[in-house]
């Protein structure tokens, strides 16, 4: 995994990563993208196991529902394609895009 991945992965998944983790499961998945969609599917989880909303009267009010609908379009953007990783970057194009096209000229008619 290089520095570009890496790069990647910490804008998909925040700063408080776990380097040797995520480089054994890009080893084991094969690209970022699937990385990526496993940790924030574990987190998402995570999430869901715990109590999504905490009330004390008067006191405190904590809910967890909009991280959990954050978690879910964040993996829905991932897996629409969303936000190409770099291991997904086609070779000779610097920003991703590929454009392959024809078209056929045609002589116009003489009047």
């Amino acid at each position: 995994m290089n520095t570009d991945v890496q790069a990647w992965l910490q804008s998909q998944l925040g700063t408080p990563l776990d380097l040797t983790d995520l480089t054994a499961r890009y080893t084991r998945l094969g690209t970022a993208r699937k990385v990526a969609l496993e940790v924030l599917n574990e987190r998402l989880a995570n999430l869901r196991a715990q109590v999504s909303t905490v009330n004390v009267s008067g006191v405190v009010s904590v809910s967890y529902t909009e991280n959990i609908k954050a978690y879910e379009r964040q993996i829905a953007a991932l897996e629409a394609g969303g936000s190409p990783a770099p291991d997904e970057v086609p070779a000779g194009s610097a920003d991703g895009s590929v454009l392959l096209g024809t078209f056929q000229l045609v002589e116009r008619r003489r009047r």
